[in-house]
């Protein structure tokens, strides 16, 4: 398919097919070179302005597909005055001429984008606005709000009595339940778009590529009796629930004067500081060992750690899960399957899922940048109460947060940043 947008497309037509073209009608046409010479016979689809997906004339010509047909009919029509479009132009056209907001332009993308059905699904939801009113729900509460205290600050002597009979202090405490319950669902739904970045760490031989083998479902990794086997970085995508896991095998975690397996140990390390959840491995059959402890010393506070007893099946015991007050311990056995199940359940915690199949929202980090924001700003003015002033500034700040998520208050630059990731077109 060709797809032109523009103005006086219906000349255009007239000019690619010869013949005038009816509105919303599709028509078996002729498709004309320069010289009258047909290059192809197809569907010819006109959406004259304001009925179409940018706001302008669109005109959709359907081809038979071939590579070098519709090569020809693409030139053609820059023939005819018509240029390439630019990355995003179509929805950038369509934000522009206020037929969808940022949010649902930004969804476009994502929707081509989705890996998975639950992102394709998510996607979908913010297209059709869901997202978009979410948002814009919150912006009226602030508008209510803002109207209040600003009524206060006109007339000052009775600004006690204002606030109190306008009951603002619970009316912000509502704000902010609404913000953070929307936060919550936002990084839930932005795992969708980027995955959970997991590493397999621990001691050699504690069964990280047995494990690996064992998420992805095939035997990617050699599995030896040797320690050290793994010298370098495994990577494997897989799929939780509909949520993308990039799980990472790395080198055992050891004192070594071996050279190759060194720069696995410090490839492994850097790995490390980049993850979203660390699988620590220990083997059952030995428990917590000081080369354990040390590792688990030497790993970021930032970073979720969950301890995983493997191959509990060769130590008698049953697979398992305590919640232990610095982190999570499982056991399971990576060999037979046996507890995998809850290894599964703990990653969809970490990644904020469990329970949020259908209500998750495909957010971008900009958009959890602006929620956040908004949260900060909602708390200052929940505490600067007393200070009516900077209560009805911090409002206003927070106001402005969310307006740019839907592009109601949004800067140049940011908006050619935003489109300029689309693929061709779209």
């Amino acid at each position: 398919m060709v797809r032109v947008s523009g103005t006086r497309l219906g000349d255009f037509a007239r000019e690619l097919t010869d013949r005038a073209v009816e509105p919303r009608r599709a028509v078996l046409s002729s498709f004309l070179a320069a010289d009258g010479v047909v290059l192809d016979r197809g569907l010819l689809l006109y959406f004259p302005a304001p009925g179409s997906f940018t706001g302008e004339d669109v005109l959709e010509l359907q081809g038979h597909g071939g590579p070098v047909v519709m090569q020809m009919l693409l030139a053609r029509c820059l023939e005819l005055g018509a240029r390439l479009a630019d990355p995003g132009e179509f929805s950038r056209r369509a934000y522009l001429n206020d037929k969808i907001d940022l949010v649902q332009a930004e969804a476009v993308a994502d929707l081509i984008e989705a890996e998975t059905a639950a992102a394709a699904r998510s996607a979908m939801r913010s297209l059709s606005g869901e997202f978009s009113r979410e948002v814009h729900g919150l912006v009226e509460r602030l508008i209510d709000l803002r109207m209040r205290v600003e009524a206060a600050l006109d007339f000052p002597e009775e600004e006690v009595d204002i606030l109190r009979e306008a009951d603002v202090a619970a009316r912000l405490g509502a704000l902010r339940a609404g913000l953070g319950a929307l936060i919550t669902r936002a990084r839930a739904g932005s795992r969708l778009r980027s995955g959970l970045h997991v590493v397999l760490a621990g001691l050699p031989n504690v069964g990280k590529s047995s494990l690996l083998n064992r998420l992805s479902g095939e035997d990617r990794a050699i599995v030896t009796e040797v320690a050290g086997t793994t010298r370098d970085v495994l990577r494997e995508a897989i799929q939780i629930e509909g949520i993308p896991m990039h799980v990472i095998d790395t080198a055992g975690l050891r004192d070594t004067d071996d050279v190759v397996e060194k720069i696995g140990v410090e490839r492994a390390w850097r790995e490390i500081e980049r993850a979203d959840v660390v699988l620590q491995l220990l083997d059952a059959r030995s428990g917590e060992t000081g080369g354990d402890r040390a590792i688990a010393a030497g790993l970021p506070r930032d970073v979720e750690r969950i301890v995983v007893e493997n191959k509990c099946d060769l130590a008698g015991l049953a697979p398992g899960r305590e919640a232990g007050t610095a982190c999570v311990r499982l056991r399971l056995s990576a060999k037979t399957g046996a507890g995998i199940g809850l290894l599964h359940d703990e990653l969809l915690r970490v990644a904020g899922w469990q329970g949020r199949g259908e209500d998750a929202v495909l957010a971008r980090e900009r958009h959890l940048a602006a929620l956040t924001l908004a949260s900060e700003k909602s708390a200052l003015a929940e505490r600067r109460l007393g200070e009516i002033e900077l209560c009805a500034e911090e409002l206003r700040l927070a106001q402005e947060a969310l307006a740019t998520i839907t592009g109601e208050f949004t800067a140049d630059d940011l908006l050619g940043e935003i489109f300029s990731r689309f693929c061709i077109g779209k």
